[in-house]
């Protein structure tokens, strides 16, 4: 039975990870080093399989599968393993690396009362797997902007796993307004990009998306103009006009095409909507 310590792992240099904020590594079968229940100024993540038991704050937690394991710095851990068969990946980074370190500090999975064992199954664990693959290539090859990809990684695998596994700690509480106003934009944006010109666009008006929200529209039009500047009417049709513009420019769709799309019955009504809100016909952007 091997004990290992998250504050001395064989082979790290701790110099060379604060000069450049990360390191990617795959775990190695015969660790053998004292406990330590030590805190340290880095974060970790890591996909481990073994048969182990983890120490984390007052937390024990027994595993014998594969799983998603963070690390606090904040937190004393240790591992206990009861087999060398040990196996998978690590990342440990300072916060400095994350440069939008909310990602972090707001991440429901960093919090000292979460658990911080997130069990996948075999899709979950494809992806995962995939990701630090890919990170390990990365950091041992020569491309100048590896750091850039690195941290793209780590915060797209802190995401998945909150997908996976939403935290239990409450985050912190928004406004009603904010919240209406999010989810109008939500919803507006998952509309596009319109792939095909036969089904055309559902939700066109400020009354469409309070009924899709379970809101009376005074509400959602005040909300928006409140938390965004604008009226609910001004951003439908700023992001339908912009999607008009793509379609206009990168298809060959005519423009009756264009117009059903976009949820108008008649061209007219698209070209006297479109002119209205950009100052110029169809054909225009067409042209260019």
């Amino acid at each position: 039975m091997a004990v290992e310590a998250f504050d001395g792992i064989p082979g790290i240099n701790m110099a060379d990870l604060r000069l450049r904020g990360f390191k990617i590594y795959e775990l190695s079968a015969s660790v053998d080093i004292p406990v330590s229940r030590g805190r340290r100024d880095y974060y970790k993540m890591g996909l481990v399989a073994g048969d182990m038991t983890i120490s984390y704050g007052d937390q024990l937690l027994q595993l014998n599968d594969t799983v998603l394991f963070f690390v606090n710095p904040n937190v004393p851990r240790s591992v206990i393993r009861r087999s060398m068969d040990t196996t998978g990946y690590a990342c440990i980074f300072t916060e400095s690396f994350i440069k939008r370190t909310e990602v972090l500090k707001q991440s429901p999975l960093f919090h000292v009362a979460d658990n911080p064992v997130i069990r996948l199954n075999a899709e979950q664990l494809l992806f995962m797997k995939g990701i630090f693959e890919k990170m390990l290539i990365v950091y041992k090859g020569d491309y100048p902007y590896k750091g850039e990809l690195i941290r793209n990684c780590i915060e797209l695998i802190i995401h998945e796993a909150l997908r996976v596994q939403p935290s239990q700690i409450a985050l912190p509480v928004i406004n009603a307004a904010s919240r209406i106003t999010n989810l109008f934009m939500d919803l507006l944006e998952r509309q596009f990009p319109i792939e095909r010109s036969r089904e055309p666009l559902k939700l066109r008006k400020a009354q469409d998306f309070a009924e899709r929200l379970s809101v009376h529209v005074n509400y959602l039009n005040r909300s928006v103009k409140e938390v965004t500047g604008k009226p609910t009417s001004v951003h439908i049709a700023e992001r339908i006009v912009s999607e008009a513009k793509a379609l206009l420019q990168h298809t060959d769709w005519n423009v009756a095409d264009i117009a059903y799309a976009l949820g108008f019955e008649y061209p007219t009504y698209f070209n006297n909507y479109f002119k209205r809100v950009t100052g110029a016909p169809p054909r225009y952007f067409r042209k260019v």
